[in-house]
């Protein structure tokens, strides 16, 4: 205890620079404990999401004894977002459980909305199609996954669903149908969170509680040579450590509590939730308030044990020792892990993500990113060494120098803009179908005109006679022109406008008996009226590749728009749409159909709209880590570069006394930082490509290799170079203080 309060006596009382180092501590491991907790809570908002939806699913038998409330539940598109109604008809009973958010069930005409559900009635009146009644009240949040969901109770006559209505029993499920995240996708989300955020965080905290080490140092090794013993001198370095870490958990836990209430208001893109749901639970707090002081203390008593062993050469400045190798092992154990896997992916059985791999790769890429931290001081001591050998500049000399007798001072400083890998997905492209009578000519021109629509056809099939004993050829239509044709699919040979023609997909079957020459009778509404249009098999024939899935797979005929009489519609046709694969496209085409047509059914093909949303969920998770890592990674970069700078005045005094101009100095500055950062940016930008491609062979996904994001990464890789040479022109101050060796 005694060399514990000697610690904090040290801390307050040594001077102005051990006060600001106690507060860049403290400040830096609060932003780290707040990013902590947000990465540790999202596992408990996704859970209270699912617990809320989980609670308001119906019980029901379709046995229905007489005078049974009957329910039907219908999850419907509206746009991007998933359109949950429940249809309710009271029964003659009394007491019918209650779901959760309402005080009662609906009544006949009657109907409850989420306020989002409400805002949108409000802007788009045409959704009043979708809810038939009048608006009775709002659910409470207890009925909902979350404040942004579409969500309705309508009341209605029990004969209205009486053909599929079932007896209500009750509500409440102990699962969720739809989770917020596939828990097998839950456990990739934790690897990257970890990988995106905890790694970094790791090293940002052992950078904060590192800070100023070099002075540290020093004194404890006075202290040591005054006869405090090993165990002595290593409790007083963690008083410092320890209480800057205990205050930044305190602050980060408090600036976490602020955060979630701001952004329980501002949301995030696909993801909004309610302030209880992302409240500290008692878990966190431990980690928080036990975890990070015992890191500082870990990295505390690490920092201090060469102080301890060896205090006359720390303060005699004798020459470190060359920075241990086992970091290199960690980077080419990882490295040969992942490339073993990229290596699969030029076999014809590459790899796959099940079993063993699914442990061993994540494995790979962490050994990966740690092992190229670890490694930056070793590298950094070789290329000074040699570098200082060789060169004629001053300079470089005095820069590699340093490097070379503190390869690890700086490395505090660049380690944190190194860790961001960067991945991209592929897919092949969306179509969306609408049924033909639902759409005016007005409203198919302005969904043909939407977006990231990249194009358009009708789509039908022949009419067989109901009573006719005869077989019938039949066959399915698309009806566009050549052009129309060509950004629906692939690609497509042979086309000739004008003309009604043949389409051969090698990948579909052909229509029923449909042979050229043989007519096939379509229905069509013309002028109020049904008439039938006979067009024959022509034997002209177009060689086309469709898309998997695609609206128009399997078509056998191509029809012009001039083969129709004008203003006829095929009847059954469905208006096809088409657009990229990105989800951000397909959520901005879904909610531009729904902006044009707000109560049509749109069957979204080879989209699940609950799948779409995960993988919204997801986008927005990945991109708050990738935020989060870069923060702390800025973080890293700033405190470390405020903290050398305080630290090196001395040094940079002494230099300036003997002769050395300010120009100079900067320039050695600004070279100790960029070089190793160089290095680092170089390996993490390889070791990232090979990372994305070990997940991407593994995961079986159809682009394995490429240069897809490479030069953006040059270019953010560029930038950091740029903010790292702006951050280093500080390091070296206008004013000359010669007390400053005296203290020293």
């Amino acid at each position: 205890m005694r060399e514990f309060l000697l610690g904090l006596r040290l801390l307050f009382g040594a001077g102005r620079g051990s006060r600001v180092r106690f507060l860049l501590m403290a400040a830096g491991g609060s932003l780290g404990v707040c990013c902590l907790a947000l990465v540790l809570t999202i596992p408990q908002i996704l859970d209270a999401h699912d617990g809320r939806v989980a609670a308001r699913q119906p019980q029901s038998a379709s046995a229905r004894p007489a005078g049974a409330t009957l329910v039907l539940q219908r999850t419907d598109p509206y746009g991007s977002q998933a359109f949950t109604r429940v249809f309710v008809a009271r029964g003659i009973r009394q007491g019918d459980a209650v779901p959760p958010g309402l005080e009662r069930l609906p009544g006949p005409g009657e109907v409850f909305l989420s306020p989002r559900a409400h805002d949108l009635l409000r802007d788009r009146p045409a959704v009043k199609g979708l809810l038939p009644g009048r608006e009775e009240g709002l659910i409470g949040a207890a009925g909902l996954a979350h404040p942004d969901e579409l969500f309705a109770y309508v009341g209605t006559e029990r004969g209205e669903i009486a053909d599929e209505g079932r007896a209500l029993k009750g509500w409440g499920y102990s699962y969720a149908p739809f989770p917020a995240v596939e828990p097998s996708t839950l456990t990739y989300l934790r690897f990257a969170l970890g990988s995106l955020v905890l790694l970094p965080l790791g090293i940002f905290l052992s950078v904060c509680a590192r800070l100023s080490a070099a002075s540290r140092n020093r004194r404890l090794a006075s202290l040591r040579l005054l006869g405090l013993s090993i165990r002595g001198t290593q409790r007083v370095n963690a008083a410092e450590t320890v209480v800057a870490a205990l205050l930044g958990a305190l602050l980060g836990l408090g600036e976490y509590v602020v955060l979630n209430q701001v952004m329980t208001r501002t949301g995030l893109p696909s993801l909004r939730w309610y302030p209880d749901d992302g409240a500290l639970s008692a878990s966190t707090v431990a980690v928080c308030l036990i975890g990070c002081p015992l890191l500082a203390w870990f990295v505390g008593r690490m920092s201090a044990r060469e102080a301890a062993a060896r205090p006359l050469a720390v303060r005699r400045s004798a020459a470190p020792a060359r920075p241990a190798r086992w970091g290199g092992l960690l980077l080419v154990t990882g490295l040969g892990i992942v490339a073993g896997y990229c290596a699969t992916g030029f076999t014809d059985h590459p790899a796959d993500s099940i079993g063993l791999n699914a442990v061993v790769m994540p494995a790979g890429i962490l050994l990966t990113g740690l092992g190229l931290v670890l490694t930056l001081p070793l590298l950094s001591y070789a290329l000074a060494r040699r570098v200082a050998r060789r060169t004629g500049s001053l300079t470089l000399s005095l820069a590699m120098r340093r490097n070379e007798v503190e390869p690890g001072s700086t490395m505090r400083v660049v380690t944190g803009l190194v860790l961001l890998v960067v991945t991209r997905p592929s897919a092949p492209v969306r179509d969306y179908a609408l049924a033909l009578s639902a759409l005016t000519d007005e409203q198919r021109r302005e969904l043909a005109e939407l977006p990231g629509v990249r194009g358009h056809a009708v789509t039908a099939e022949s009419w067989l006679d109901p009573e006719s004993d005869t077989a019938q050829p039949w066959a399915s239509a698309v009806v566009a022109t050549c052009g129309q044709l060509a950004r629906m699919v692939k690609e497509s040979t042979g086309c000739v406008d004008g003309k009604v023609m043949r389409l051969s997909d090698p990948d579909a079957g052909t229509g029923q008996g449909a042979r050229p020459g043989d007519p096939l009778r379509f229905r069509v509404r013309e002028g109020g009226k049904d008439t039938t249009l006979t067009l024959r098999v022509p034997r002209g024939t177009i060689a086309y590749d469709t898309h998997d899935p695609s609206g128009v797979q399997g078509a056998d005929l191509l029809v012009p728009p001039s083969a129709l009489p004008d203003g006829a519609r095929l009847d059954g046709a469905r208006y096809v749409l088409t657009s990229g694969s990105d989800h951000a496209e397909v959520r901005r085409v879904l909610d531009g159909i729904a902006g044009v047509v707000p109560t049509a059914e749109v069957e979204p093909i080879g989209v699940n709209v609950e799948g779409l949303r995960q993988i919204a969920v997801l986008e927005t998770l990945l991109a708050v880590g990738m935020v989060m890592g870069l923060v702390i990674g800025t973080a890293a970069f700033v405190v470390s570069a405020t903290d050398r700078a305080m630290e090196r005045r001395a040094q940079v005094t002494a230099v300036t006394l003997i002769g050395a101009r300010a120009r100079t100095l900067r320039a050695v500055q600004c070279v100790q930082v960029v070089v190793p950062l160089s290095i680092g940016l170089v390996l993490a930008l390889v070791a990232g490509k090979l990372a994305e491609s070990a997940y991407l062979i593994t995961g079986g996904g159809e682009t394995r290799w490429d240069l897809a994001g490479v030069p953006v990464l040059a270019l953010a890789a560029a930038g950091v170079v740029a903010v790292s040479v702006a951050g280093t022109l500080p390091l070296v101050g206008r004013r000359v203080d010669p007390e400053l060796i005296r203290r020293d």
